[in-house]
């Protein structure tokens, strides 16, 4: 029997349960240090979002496409983690339920489910909570460990509001630095900001795991990250006192869960390495655009989103040359 399905085609012994099986693997750490921060909020804002994930799915595979269901494939379970990890720990669970719909509902089965999706579903999500309730999305909880409460949190700024907000108002890099983590409290996570982006070393255990199960490259990530360091580095040194280092870029906010995670998903990113370069580097320089210039203090998931309407440009002309293709002129 011949089976058609959409692209990416990939011929091996995985299956795509097992490859979201071990993105849930990764994921764990960044889990951990998020409760071990925010305490329950994680746990409520993370479950909220994986179960609205899944039982959307089901309903409308069930119900509305009268297709069979898939929610055992693991999509809707990384949908649901991903989303969540890019929420404050304290959002109203009302909130979560309405982005998981958008993730599942529009940016998923509206274009026939996982394969067909142009967009990252956990990103358009996000976005949309973002503009529909500012307010919501943008009140960070302060980490306090594992006795803080859920709605009762204490609230503060995360290091790029602090850095937009003082630049904004004309201080110099100098003054602000004092409000400012360390490179150690961010490496570590002892900051202010949504659950997936407060641990950047925990962050890179996942990153380990996925290259040594060849879940992903390195393309992607390492173009992310270098691109967001040289663009900031040349910034930086034209004038230090408004602009902020490479490591403080890269450490704040989600350059890695981005990176790593989020613009690595197979459906939305490129299939061969010189495209998956292209398009990291796409990502990390409209990052810093938005960053810097922009009316937001972080950009990874407008950036994700752009590039991802590139992708299947990229797909049509950036190709492999075809096996045994003549060269022309010898």
């Amino acid at each position: 029997m011949l089976n058609i399905a959409p692209s990416p085609h990939a011929h091996g012994k995985e299956s795509t349960r097992k490859l979201m099986i071990d993105v849930v693997i990764a994921l764990i750490p960044a889990f951990i240090v998020s409760v071990f921060y925010f305490g329950i909020g994680a746990v409520i804002v993370t479950a909220t979002s994986v179960i609205s994930c899944l039982l959307f799915e089901y309903l409308i595979q069930r119900f509305v496409l009268k297709k069979p269901v898939s929610i055992t494939d693991g999509s809707a379970l990384v949908t649901g983690i991903l989303l969540a990890f890019n929420l404050p720990s304290n959002i109203p669970v009302l909130i979560i339920v309405i982005g998981s719909f958008v993730s599942i509902a529009i940016a998923k089965m509206t274009f026939g489910g996982l394969g067909n999706n142009p967009f990252n579903p956990a990103l358009v999500g996000r976005v949309f909570m973002l503009i529909s309730f500012p307010v919501q999305m943008t009140t960070w909880p302060v980490p306090k460990g594992l006795g803080t409460g859920y709605l009762d949190a204490v609230t503060g700024a995360t290091p790029l509001a602090i850095l937009k907000g003082g630049l904004d108002s004309g201080q110099s890099l100098s003054e602000i630095m004092g409000q400012l983590p360390s490179p150690a409290q961010m490496f570590l996570g002892n900051i202010g900001g949504s659950m997936g982006e407060v641990a950047a070393a925990a962050l890179l255990i996942g990153f380990v795991w996925l290259l040594l199960r060849k879940v992903i490259t390195w393309h992607i990530p390492t173009a992310v990250v270098g691109s967001i360091a040289v663009f900031t580095g040349i910034l930086w040194l034209v004038n230090p006192e408004k602009n902020a280092d490479p490591m403080f870029h890269i450490l704040a906010g989600g350059v890695l869960l981005g990176a790593i995670y989020m613009a690595t998903d197979y459906v939305t990113s490129p299939m061969v390495p010189k495209a998956m370069l292209i398009y990291g580097c796409g990502i990390g320089i409209i990052t810093v655009v938005i960053r810097v210039y922009g009316a937001y203090p972080e950009g990874v998931s407008f950036a994700i989103l752009i590039m991802n309407a590139f992708v299947p440009l990229m797909n049509a002309y950036i190709k492999p040359r075809r096996f045994g293709e003549e060269v022309k002129n010898g």
